[in-house]
């Protein structure tokens, strides 16, 4: 029996958590360091998976399968396509900044009047988190990636409310309860997601009689499962639907501001750049994969509500007057555009979805994470409390303007590429909807911009006056961050070579192929 990498991987973090946890109370300092190498331990093991991982072989690689509940069918089922090795890739890769930016974030706190802060508790929920990321990247079983789904709700709902930003203006009652709002929310929207896609998975269980991707494929190619057009919909828009809440695609996307708002930042990294990927992930995988007609019937609604979010979270983002409710609506016009690329059913715009993917949670991950440095300084996520922090913090404000310009996707920078493609992508299929959508680029120029101007330039408020540039540890999380963005940005190559196998596979799932170009005849 071959080694059980894709087991191991997941499991690194599972173990780490617990060993985090068990750690004694007065030794937090051992903790972290702790939850740190084992993430860094987890990210080797994802550098092995990567080079492993064949693009020209089969389409899922380094396959486990054993059997779990046999009764109904169900077996633990692991398996690695291309976009699935690179979202892996980007969770392993931001876990071990999350947790150093983090460093203090869990500490007890001074004060009396504000409950203990378990500094264990906080690392090993991080963990956890990513273990079960980690395996739902690579679950081909749609049972066994339906329980890691609702599964990743409850450390996720213990991180937003049990470890809040402390930068709040108000008493610590009115923070408690605002971060306990947030917790809720995110839980009851994303359960409400799960509970309809349970009744999805349930009736593809009864139309398919297996759970397994591989089989149900199987049964598609070889004719000997055939589902109805009325219930390849219905269980369509109970797969989709859980997955736009999680995206967040528009209506559904109400929860994502109030959480990042109040979670620290690190847990508003985890939140926007890697749990919120699994929404769109499980668009390319399962609705594209096991309802590709009834996909391509949804497009132009989907299409709507991706081009109503990237407008809408811009406009939003160019009126907040807080810094990280600022960059969650920024996230929200992003999910619009991955969401365009990937209904627009042209290989240049999946592409550029599953690269948008990848280059949205390194961007949003440098952004969020020095400005969670700046707000640790100043104790306020309003913008106004700034101005001229780039004549006492060069390196902090140089490295805030990378990240901003990373997010509005300027040339030479990852998202760079990855827009460009789905606009491509888009332009090919729907031009209209790709005019409409190019509009967020300009509305991402505004909004970065005058943050930025607010923020770093202009006189020096008293209050920021002594403010410190960032540290040794703040540095070694910022820079590697940036370095990666301007890598992917002039050469995107170790990507697209690793996700265009699968967006064949995903093209020819859905039996689409990219229009072809109107030349006139010669006369």
């Amino acid at each position: 029996m071959s080694f059980p990498l894709l087991t191991a991987t997941a499991a690194l973090p599972a173990i780490g958590a617990i060993a985090t946890a068990a750690v004694p109370a007065a030794r937090r300092t051992a903790a972290k360091w702790l939850a740190l190498l084992f993430s860094l331990g987890t990210l080797v093991l994802a550098a092995v998976v990567f080079l492993r991982f064949e693009p020209g072989g089969d389409r899922y690689q380094l396959t486990e399968s054993r059997a779990w509940i046999a009764d109904f069918g169900v077996r633990y089922e692991l398996g690695v396509d291309g976009i699935g090795v690179a979202l892996l890739g980007l969770t392993a890769l931001l876990i071990p900044f999350v947790i150093a930016a983090a460093w203090h974030d869990a500490d007890p706190l001074e004060t009396t009047s504000t409950r203990w802060r378990p500094t264990q508790g906080f690392f090993a929920l991080i963990l956890m988190v990513e273990a079960m990321v980690i395996l739902s990247f690579v679950a081909t079983d749609v049972f066994l990636f339906y329980i890691l789904f609702e599964a990743m709700l409850i450390p996720m709902y213990f991180l937003i409310g049990g470890f809040g930003d402390r930068a709040h203006t108000g008493t610590d009652e009115s923070a408690a309860a605002q971060r306990s709002y947030a917790a809720v929310k995110f839980l009851l929207y994303n359960l409400a997601g799960g509970l309809i896609m349970l009744a999805a998975v349930i009736g593809l269980y009864v139309v398919a009689g297996s759970f397994s991707l591989s089989e149900i494929a199987e049964a598609r190619a070889n004719g000997s499962l055939e589902m109805a057009t009325s219930t390849e919909r219905w269980l369509f828009l109970g797969f989709f639907f859980a997955f736009a809440v999680k995206a967040p695609l528009w209506p559904l996307h109400t929860w994502l501001p109030n959480a990042m708002g109040e979670a620290t930042a690190p847990v508003a990294v985890l939140i926007t750049a890697i749990v919120d990927k699994v929404g769109t992930f499980a668009m390319l995988r399962f609705c594209l994969g096991l309802f590709p007609e009834a996909s391509k019937w949804a497009t132009p609604v989907v299409i709507t509500l991706a081009l109503i979010s990237i407008v809408y979270g811009a406009l939003l983002a160019v009126g907040q007057r807080d810094i990280k409710r600022l960059i969650a609506y920024a996230s929200i016009s992003h999910f619009g555009f991955i969401i365009l690329g990937i209904f627009a059913m042209t290989s240049q715009g999946q592409s550029g979805a599953m690269l948008y993917m990848v280059n949205h949670g390194i961007s949003t991950a440098a952004l969020l994470l020095v400005a969670g440095f700046l707000i640790t300084r100043r104790g306020s996520r309003l913008i106004a409390d700034y101005g001229g922090v780039q004549k006492v913090a060069p390196v902090l404000a140089g490295t805030f303007l990378i990240g901003g310009l990373a997010t509005l996707s300027l040339p030479g920078l990852a998202p760079f590429v990855s827009e460009f493609l789905v606009l491509v992508g888009t332009f090919s299929a729907y031009p209209v909807a790709g005019i409409i959508a190019t509009s967020g680029i300009v509305l991402a120029a505004l909004y970065v911009l005058v943050l930025y101007q607010r923020t770093m330039t202009g006189p020096v408020q008293e209050s920021v006056r002594s403010m410190p540039d960032l540290r040794a540890r703040e540095l070694a999380v910022a820079v590697p961050l940036i370095a990666v963005l301007i890598f992917l940005g002039v050469f995107p190559k170790p990507l697209t070579e690793v996700v265009n196998p699968a967006v064949e596979h995903t093209m020819s799932d859905v039996q689409k192929k990219d229009p072809q170009p109107e030349v006139e005849a010669a006369k």
